[in-house]
This record gives C-alpha cells, structure tokens and sequence, in this order.
C-alpha cells in the first residue's frame, strides 16, 4: 500500500522509500518503494499505482525509513525522468505555496508543470531540422558548381546569405531541399544537425529606438538598479505615464547581464501588444506563456525557459511556477487586477506569489499599475516595498478631462443618452476615436414578459439569463447553460417577450444604426473566443479601420490606443451599490483606467461618465482629487472595520446538490474549529453564499478573520487536517480560498 507522509524539505540521496506528490485532493505526500539500485532525485517524475489506477506523481524527498512497513509499500510503477524535470528552487517554491494555501500538494506541483508533463511526455522540445555551412561549403565556387548542380548552388547560396544556418522552416517552399542537403552533406560542404523547437516569438524586423527617458521614468529605473538582491518596487503611474518603458528598460537590465526576466500579465487579451513592444525592442528569443496556446506549444515554451534559452518570458498568472535557469527580474503588469487570483482548484494569487518567489531567488520584482491594490499600498508603508510614483503622461500627452453626465429623468437610448451621443459624434466629426465601456456582454441582461412578468432565468442557477441576440441564445454567464429564445412566453403564451438593459451587442446595434459610416467594433469574450480574434480586432482598432469602439473590462486594461479622444462609461452605477467590501475599490480602478485610454497621443482626451448618482462622494472624490486620495480614505475605513490589509482572512466554501448538506458540514467544520481557535481569530457564519444556487449545486460559506496572519496560518494548519475526517464532508465538496478576494 502507499503510505502518506507529511511534506518535509526536499533533498537528494540514494534511499529505498520515494515520498511522492501524487495529484490528489488528500493532503499529504505518500510513500513508495523505489525500485533497487536506482537513484532518483528529488523533482523527477514518477508513475505510481494509486487506487486501482496509476497516476503521475512528483518525487519530493527520498528516505530510508517510513511510518509503514517496508513490505506494505507498493512500487513504483516507472521512473519517467533521469533527471529532475523541475529545479530544487521551484519545488521549494511550489511546496511552500501549497503550504501557505492549505492546497494539497500532489495538485500545487502539477500546476507547476505543462498538461503534456503531467500526462507523462518526455520533458523535450520539438526538434527541427538545421543546415550549418562548413568551411569545405563556404570555399566552393557557385557558379561553376550551379551547370551542373543548380540546386546544390541555390541552397549553399542560401546558407552563405544567412550567417551559414538554415531551419526546415526557413526551407519550406523549397522544393526536394531535402535530398540536396543530404548529398551536399555527404561532400562535406554542410552538416544536418536536430535542433530544439522552443516556440519563440517571431522577430520583428524593426529598426526601433528606445525613446529618451523622461526624469521621472529615469529616476523609477535608477531606483530599482541601485538595490541588489531582492527589494519589491511598486510602480505607482498614471495611465500612460510610460510604466511599459520602465519595464523594457529593466529587462533590458536583465538580459544584458545574461538573466532571464519573467513578465506576468493580467489577460492574454494584453499578450499581442506587449510581445510586439518586446520583439520590436530585443533581438534575443521571447516565449509567451498563456492559455491560448496548444499543449505542446506551452510544453515548448516552458522548456525554452527551463533549459536557459529563451531570456524573456511574458505569461499569465499560471507563467509564476515557471522554471528559470538564470532568474533575473520579475514583473507583475496591472498588479491590481482580479486576474492573478485563481478562483477555483489551486487558490494562490500570482501576484503575492511573484514576490515571494523573487524574494527567495534573491531578486528585484516590480509591481506596476496605475490603481494600485490598496494592499499594495499597505504594504509600501508597512512592509518595506519602495514606492516609485509617476505623476505625468510621457511625452507631450495629457491628462483627459473627466466629467459626470447625471441620466435620472433623461431619454435613453440602448443607454446612451443625447448629451453622450451629441458628444460622440463631435469626436468623430474631427477624427477622434471613441471607446464605450459597459462591462456586460450579450444584448440585453433580461428577457420578460410584458403580460404576466415572467423573467428568463437559469435553471440551474440564482441567476437571470442574458438575451445574446446574434445566436438569439440566452445563456447563463455563471455556470454557461443555454438555451433558445422561446417563442412565447411559457407562463402564459404571450408574445409579448421584451428585452430590458442593455450589453454590448445593443450597443453595437443602437451604434450602428446612428453612425452607419464608421466602423464599429466591439471587444467582449463573445468576440474574442476564436484564437487570434483579440489580435486581429486591435490591428483593425489601429488601423483606424474601427472608429467606434464597444467593449468590456478586456478592452480596458492597460492597451494602448493612441486614437482614442473620447471615453464614454455607459453605466458607472454597477459598482457603486457592490456588496462587497472591495466593490467601491474596484470600481475606482476601472473607470480610472477605462479613462486611461483617452488621450494618449497629442490630442486632449474627454472621459464622460453617466450615472443615476451624479453626487455620489466617491465619484467627486475620484474626479476632484484622484485614485490616491480615495485609496487613502478607503486605507482609513479599512482600518476602522479591521478588514484587509490590516486583517487576513481565508474563506471555507462548500456545495452541494442539497441546501441542507453545505450548512451542516460548515456548522461541524466551526465547531472544529472553536476547538483550536487562537486568540484573536474569529469564525463568521456560516452562511448560504450570496448566489446560494450555482450550477445546480447549493453553496455555503464560513469566514475566518484574524488581525495577525500568523494566527491564522496556525489555526488553518491543523484545522485543515481534521476537515476531511468530518462525517458530513463526504457529502460536500469544499474548498479553502486563503486571502479570498471575492466573498460572493
């Protein structure tokens, strides 16, 4: 039998017992015989028998002793790696955040590791073929050798013209390159070599320039190279104050001293623009890691990281368990954004990871945004991170001028009203882009009947479903069930059916109805689905193909759109009646970087923001004073109520197909911990979550709050353990969410 085993310090000996991370959602290592005379190091994988089937585990230490007999263990089934296919350093660093988030650590490694290693593949890249000219080749005489061997001369003069290397890529369009190589190498004159396929990022052939640095952007880079080793740097700038130039200026740092630098970025939306700024900027190999690529595309690019050959890494918030063989600089790009928290599974936030992991490779990391987390912010005054400020727009750049547009008794169409329209079309009318934000997809958020007052809501869900109009669909945006629009209404056969609010696709109709002569594009995860779509809309964006602009929180977040005059917020008051203690945060950030993207280039930006709330205090405090005032006064309120970051909290989430199950498990689940309480932890709840129905199962929450973190972390250390031995657990499935940044 395999025996578990608490999770203790890796190390590299010759030993008769395996300690094995297997994924699971057991909370421990399990213990396996290791087949005689082999040495296995710590981070190779494994095939081991679990249950009736087998799995791919990690091994994680290697023992002599066990606290099952010897002759109970099982084998090990196949050592699949001669060598360990992720460094000591990421096994640490995966181990301590599967600690720090109470995640069982079989599944913290295998989010460390690419689908294709998980699976058991060989950890290889592609290969390709390569032509390299010998000396033999490069002396021949072409045109003697092109009357009686012309498509021998063609590929010498090929390889003579570039550097004296060729790719099988490079040759595609040639026709029988290959027989020609192979009796061009039997003279000698070039060698067949297989060379690794890592997936880099095709370079640009640009003659770019760094522009000249302003004193602001100088004196940010100065202040992060005069600090060695680790120090955490929080790059507070304005929208467009040129926080991307700071980054290419200290990667540039990085790469120039034979370091690798690692970029995480919110979205994958941000991956085509930030990997064209890079390739234009370095001639040195780039991989992007994200979900939008294939399984052997991320196995590819992961192992050019690995093996040291590609010096930039631009990734998503999974790109964190990377592997680097000669680490030098970390980046976090939009640091506030929810994206870098994992809402499901494995719970860890990226960016809190990114600095922990820099700390223990001992260099720089850089938090940069123009709405920093009030954590963030905390932290500079608490924790030590150096705040680096930028007050100003690079460049001759301004500023948008921002004002409220009060909607309460006013004609609206599809949202929009006539002072927003009239506005609209002055920026158009003088060659302006314009980008209206509304942060709900489909085309309207309810379908009702006007007879009887049947609303369409999901069956599986607390939740209404959206009219999308294009597939004439509603769909449910919770738990992604669907349906077809019905004909009538089911209650009571009217066809009176009746959309009511609007998404983006009614937009996109009012607009194009009232500006059939420019283009409209809109940007939503609708659009954007197919692989290459994001990419393919920003180009037409730039082009200037597209001068209105519709789009959701993807559009907003750190692009560059130098075009665009005029910013309208259709509906401001989403956030502002948010029941959770962040929504006013949140909302502070969006519309300041939504307006982030007026008035980039030379031309005066204007941001117009309609509400029913025009005297609101966090919109004057906003707009009077700015995101550090209202961050400031939200820093004070936090406080008060000893919320984060002046408290940590951890979330214990359960669900079942019946409402009763979730409730008592929680309920058992406190009186465990009541039991181990420390002084200064306290249990809120439990309770049905705020969407108690989702996806057809019942949901149920409990709170843990403490002021120290600590604490916590030792109350949620033993508390854990014993949660799985509950009676009612086999009833539930539950989850732990250490520093939950949704409570709904």
């Amino acid at each position: 039998m395999s025996a578990p085993a608490d999770a203790p310090p890796a190390s590299s000996v010759t030993a008769s017992i395996g300690r094995v991370a297997v994924p699971s959602p057991l909370p421990h290592l399990f213990d396996y015989r290791l087949p005689a005379h082999s040495t296995v190091a710590p981070g190779a994988r494994v095939r081991v028998p679990f249950g009736r089937s087998s799995r791919v585990g990690i091994v994680v230490e290697c023992v002599n002793e066990s606290s099952f007999d010897a002759d109970r263990l099982r084998p090990i089934d196949d050592l699949i790696d001669a060598e360990p296919v992720i460094s000591a350093e990421l096994l640490q660093f995966a181990l301590w955040a599967s600690r720090y988030y109470h995640h069982p650590p079989g599944e913290a490694l295998a989010t460390a590791l690419p689908t294709l290693l998980r699976q058991g593949a060989a950890a290889t890249p592609d290969q390709d073929m390569a032509l390299r000219l010998t000396a033999a080749g490069t002396a021949v005489e072409l045109s003697q050798l092109a009357r009686r061997a012309p498509r021998q001369a063609q590929l010498l003069a090929a390889l003579q013209a570039n550097d004296g290397l060729l790719t099988a890529d490079a040759m595609q369009g040639v026709e029988g390159w290959r027989a020609t190589a192979r009796a061009l190498a039997k003279k000698a004159w070039l060698t067949i070599e297989n060379r690794p396929i890592y997936g880099f990022i095709a370079r640009t052939e640009s003659d770019y320039q760094p522009p000249a640095l302003n004193a602001g952007l100088a004196t940010a880079c100065e202040a992060v190279r005069s600090t060695a080793g680790f120090a955490c740097h929080l790059l507070d700038g304005v929208t467009g104050s040129g926080k991307t130039e700071v980054y290419l200026e200290l990667v540039a740092d990085a790469v120039n001293a034979g370091r690798q630098a690692l970029l995480l970025i919110p979205e994958i939306g941000l991956t085509p623009q930030l990997v064209q700024r890079f390739s234009d900027r370095f001639r040195v190999p780039i991989v992007a890691l994200h979900s939008g690529l294939s399984d052997r595309e991320r196995l590819n690019a992961w192992l050019a990281a690995r093996d040291g050959a590609a010096s930039i890494i631009i990734g998503t918030r999974s790109a964190i368990f990377t592997p680097l063989a000669r680490p030098g600089l970390i980046v976090v790009d939009e640091e506030h954004d929810l994206s870098f928290k994992q809402q499901d599974g494995f719970r860890y936030n990226a960016r809190d990871l990114a600095v922990v992991r820099a700390n223990q490779l001992d260099i720089p990391v850089v938090l940069g945004s123009a709405t920093p987390s009030l954590e963030s912010l905390y932290n500079t005054q608490h924790r030590g991170y150096q705040h680096l400020q930028l007050l100003q727009r690079a460049g001759p750049a301004k500023m948008p001028e921002a004002r409220i547009i009060d909607i309460r008794n006013k004609p609206l169409y599809a949202g929009l009203s006539d002072a927003l329209l009239s506005r609209m079309q002055h920026h158009l009318a003088h060659d302006g882009q314009v980008l209206v934000f509304l942060n709900r997809r489909g085309y309207a958020p309810v379908l009702l009947c006007h007879a009887c007052g049947w609303i369409g809501s999901c069956d599986r869900c607390d939740s209404r479903l959206t009219f999308h109009q294009r597939d004439q669909r509603l769909r449910c945006h919770h738990c992604a069930h669907e349906r077809r629009v019905p004909g009538s209404c089911p209650a009571c056969r009217s066809h009176e059916l009746n959309t009511v609010g609007q998404g983006t696709e009614r937009l996109e109709q009012e607009l194009g109805a009232r500006f059939p002569e420019h283009g409209i594009i809109r940007i939503d995860r609708d659009s954007t689905r197919r692989k290459g779509a994001m990419a393919r809309l920003l180009e037409s964006v730039h082009s200037g193909e597209g001068r209105i602009l519709i789009g959701t929180q993807m559009l907003a977040k750190g692009h560059h759109l130098p075009n665009v005059t005029l910013v309208a917020i259709i509906d401001a008051d989403q956030g502002l009646l948010g029941t959770d203690f962040r929504a006013t945060e949140r909302l502070a950030q969006q519309i300041i970087q939504v307006a982030g993207r007026a008035g980039r280039a030379a031309r005066q930006g204007e941001v117009l923001i309609q509400t029913h709330h025009p005297d609101h205090p966090l919109l004057h405090l906003l707009l009077r004073d700015g995101y550090a005032a209202l961050a400031k006064q939200l820093l004070q309120e936090r406080q008060a109520m000893s919320l984060p970051p002046y408290a940590s909290l951890a979330l214990l989430r359960a669900e079942a197909p019946a409402a009763e199950a979730p409730m008592q498990f929680l309920k058992e689940a406190r009186g465990q911990a009541n039991a181990l309480i420390r002084s200064g932890v306290e249990l809120l709840g439990p309770i049905p979550a705020p969407m108690e129905r989702r996806a057809g199962r019942y949901r149920a929450q409990l709170l843990l709050q403490a002021p120290r973190r600590q604490d916590l972390q030792q109350l949620l250390m033993h508390w854990v353990k014993d949660l799985n031995h509950i009676k009612s657990s086999r009833r539930v499935r539950w989850s732990l969410d250490v520093d939950p940044m949704e409570l709904l």
